[in-house]
């Protein structure tokens, strides 16, 4: 179904249609509600909310992750706390009900091994919520498969380089779930990104392979953050560039500072810079609102606990955090498209213009 939103504060309408995940934005509307071409700055409540309903790995102790290659952000190897419990997980619900659209699941660990996970699914979809979720797949069963196809929008298959990895990739596609990739963009992977991008070699009917920038955050090692100035970045964002495939290609906001840099054929309405306390945040399994899951050490956490979803979101530990993104960079003219990039981290940022002021956050 096709829904459409007028957020009265910060004047501009929206469209989410719940079938395709189709989601769209018009600009600020003036006062005679015509769009302005000016690009709304944030939302008066979350469009799409990071849900961690994963407290703990039980692939942790494994080392899954590690033998992939992927550096766990969320420290999965080490940390063990509680799951989120199913009644906190309907608090989310009923606040959010009739405001969000969807909810990425997520937290430390495969989403699909929480033991509430079918009721989970049930309780967003119906409360009009649309669920979708990253796994590595490990763990996936036929009937979680099913499940997806009748609750999930999407389900996103972390690429481990396994068997697993292409068994659940197929396991969701004969299920008829719309399954995309998701890539990590690291110093140890970018070179097998791009390859896999020139011949196409990823596994066939898939809908997308998503790019997610490496974050050296929890376990990812500073050594593994991209260089700009690394002539693989370059050719990495050239083929993204220049490239068709028979899938659709889409990456994080974390990434958009290399599409403006290095990319000459996107169209700045086909990208949107980091959402995190704009359009978007982060629930912790232990009941913290974050602008962002990269938050790891919870410096602009607010907790679920004492404020409602509302009150957090306005918080001003939130407006801390924005306050980046309206201010960095003042002189670079395709500020209005990154805002900076990155409020937490700013050596993530792939871009050296001159005009680049984007110090941390405190």
């Amino acid at each position: 179904m096709r829904y459409a939103f007028y957020d009265k504060k910060n004047r501009f309408k929206y469209f989410f249609d719940s079938s395709t995940g189709g989601y769209v934005r018009t600009g600020i509307l003036d006062e005679n509600g015509r769009d302005t071409g000016i690009d709304p700055f944030m939302a008066s409540f979350p469009h799409l909310i990071d849900v961690g309903i994963m407290g703990h790995c039980i692939h942790g102790k494994t080392g899954l992750c590690a033998k992939a290659g992927v550096q766990c952000y969320q420290s999965g190897l080490t940390v063990e706390e509680p799951n989120m419990e199913l009644e906190d997980f309907e608090m989310i619900v009923q606040q959010c009900k009739g405001k969000v659209n969807q909810f990425a699941l997520g937290g430390r660990g495969d989403p699909d091994q929480h033991e509430e996970f079918g009721a989970i699914l049930k309780m967003c979809v119906e409360n009009r919520i649309v669920p979708n979720f990253t796994t590595s797949g490990y763990g996936l069963t036929k009937e979680t498969a099913e499940l997806c196809k009748k609750y999930c929008g999407a389900v996103a298959v972390s690429w481990y380089r396994s068997s697993y990895t292409l068994d659940a990739i197929k396991m969701l596609l004969d299920a008829e779930v719309t399954t995309n990739i998701h890539y990590v963009l690291g110093n140890n992977t970018i070179d097998e990104a791009t390859e896999r991008m020139k011949n196409d070699d990823f596994p066939k009917r898939i809908n997308a392979v998503v790019y997610l920038l490496h974050k050296p955050v929890g376990q990812g090692k500073l050594s593994n953050v991209l260089n700009c100035e690394d002539p693989r970045v370059i050719e990495f964002f050239k083929e993204i560039d220049n490239g068709k495939h028979p899938y659709r290609i889409g990456m994080d906001s974390c990434c958009v500072p290399g599409l403006v840099n290095f990319c000459n054929h996107i169209v700045p309405e086909a990208i949107d810079t980091c959402e995190g306390g704009r359009f978007s945040c982060y629930i912790s399994p232990d009941m913290h609102l974050l602008p962002c899951s990269f938050d790891q050490m919870h410096r602009f956490a607010v907790s679920l606990r004492e404020k409602s979803i509302k009150e957090a979101w306005n918080s001003e530990q939130f407006e801390m955090f924005r306050s980046s993104l309206k201010n960095h960079c003042p002189d670079c003219g395709v500020r209005d498209d990154c805002m900076g990039g990155c409020p937490l981290m700013p050596e993530i940022v792939l871009c050296q213009r001159k005009e680049k002021r984007n110090e941390e956050i405190n």
